[in-house]
């Protein structure tokens, strides 16, 4: 089988050793739950409950008062007492309105849900298809988070003919993807297909790096005896960060370049991440939204890395020490998500969310803290974009207060891979100048009442 990649981006150590291959491992009914009610972009939900009601797992707790298209409800991952609402720190540290969940400790946790009922997606119409994937609240569960019903319904004009299942997984220590590819393959194949029927696709790409050709031939057997309708092959690609960004992995398997400015679908594509088809398998077959998540625990500083399953909301001092052993003593940095794109926490009271794909405690020696000196002007950030896109230029543009200057340059078209950050010999956070960048063009625009 051939690998296929794209130009540019850079080869980082995997770091991976710690937990590839290890099952993904359910961990026990935490005592509470930490739910914040807004995990997706678009307009912010309403609380539905109130403190003393009595909530079951899966039942809608926070939904958008008139439901737009980039919004999504929120569920009750289990079943108890709602004793408190108030806001709580969150994985992009901010405090955001959240429902305190404290749960019933009974063994009846899975009989005792609110889930919907069963769904034959094959035979209901496009439109309840796209209605039960909202519904359960499904999101991109590779860290953007954004509502999959919304990629699965672009505009009449967009004429799709690709899905890509995205289980490249490039970035540094996280294996969850992995791990769900090699233990649900059935479900996997089972959400792409029903996301191949409701766009009306009939060719399909499941993209991995190389570093898991092991999953290769569990995916064409499930293939085989699933006899699943149409043409999907598996597309191995090189192991390159950041392949399993949508644009990188887009271009690595079918040569097709998204425009600067554009989207997925302006290729032809939908990218949807291998844990999101997961997801919508169990929409429609158990009716199950989504409330649980498989992470990655991980670091120098974790004394038990591994795989893990746990309830949304569930506070990372709420996980048994079989599950997540901290070193406190090497304990420098705590990220959720990978060490690349994710995002440092101030501490471990901070409730699992939809996007977390990994929680990794990093040591001094993981980290970078080097003081920034000045630009040296060697052009690595340049050559190492994946996105072709000019940082420097960016940089000192924003620097110089030429937000017109930045966006020229590539601004809005950075996706914050962080590859120019990693290379850069001066240690200058060019990753964190762009996304303040992206911030006062957004505010520019929404104070012209224009799109940025």
């Amino acid at each position: 089988m051939s690998v296929s990649t794209f130009k540019s981006g850079i080869v980082l150590q995997t770091h991976k050793h710690a937990t590839e291959g290890k099952p993904v491992e359910g961990v026990p009914l935490p005592k509470q739950v930490v739910i914040p009610i807004n995990q997706h972009f678009g307009a912010p939900n309403r609380v539905m409950v109130t403190v003393g009601d009595t909530v079951k797992r899966g039942q809608k707790i926070a939904d958008a008062l008139k439901p737009g298209p980039l919004t999504v409800p929120v569920h009750a991952s289990v079943t108890g007492v709602v004793k408190k609402i108030e806001p709580h720190t969150q994985a992009n540290n901010t405090e955001g309105l959240c429902v305190i969940i404290e749960s019933d400790s009974s063994a009846a946790q899975e009989r005792d849900t609110d889930f919907m009922p069963p769904l034959d997606a094959f035979t209901v119409s496009r439109e309840e298809a796209l209605t039960r994937i909202r519904e359960a609240g499904i999101v991109g569960m590779g860290g953007a988070g954004f509502p999959s019903h919304v990629k699965l319904s672009p505009p009449p004009h967009k004429l799709i003919d690709t899905i890509i299942a995205n289980g490249a997984e490039c970035e540094p220590y996280l294996t969850t993807d992995e791990a769900v590819i090699a233990e649900n393959p059935h479900l996997m194949l089972r959400g792409l297909a029903i996301v191949m029927h409701i766009t009306g696709v009939t060719k399909a790409i499941i993209g991995i790096e190389d570093n898991k050709a092991a999953l290769i031939p569990l995916i064409e057997r499930e293939l085989r005896i699933g006899a699943y309708k149409g043409d999907i092959r598996v597309g191995l690609c090189k192991t390159r960060y950041p392949q399993g960004c949508e644009k990188m992995l887009i271009t690595a398997l079918t040569g097709r370049v998204v425009p600067a400015g554009g989207l997925p679908m302006d290729t032809g594509c939908i990218v949807q991440n291998v844990g999101s088809l997961v997801a919508i398998a169990e929409a429609f077959n158990l009716g199950k939204p989504l409330i649980d998540r498989g992470l990655t625990v991980a670091g120098g500083a974790c004394k038990t890395p591994k795989n893990i399953r746990a309830p949304l909301g569930t506070l990372l001092t709420d996980l048994p020490p079989e599950f997540m052993t901290v070193d406190n003593s090497s304990l420098k940095k705590i990220l959720f998500g990978g060490p690349m794109m994710g995002t440092a926490v101030p501490h471990l009271s901070v409730p699992i969310q939809k996007n977390t794909s990994g929680i990794i405690l990093m040591t001094a020696a993981e980290t970078a803290s080097d003081a920034e000196s000045p630009c040296i002007r060697c052009g690595r950030c340049l050559r190492n974009c994946a996105c072709h896109l000019a940082p420097v230029i960016m940089k000192d543009n924003l620097e110089a207060g030429d937000l017109d200057g930045a966006v020229k340059a590539g601004l809005l078209d950075c996706m914050e891979c962080g590859a120019c950050t990693f290379m850069c010999p001066a240690r200058i956070k060019l990753v964190q100048r762009f996304r303040l960048g992206k911030q006062k063009v957004r505010i520019r625009a929404a104070a012209k009442n224009t799109r940025p």
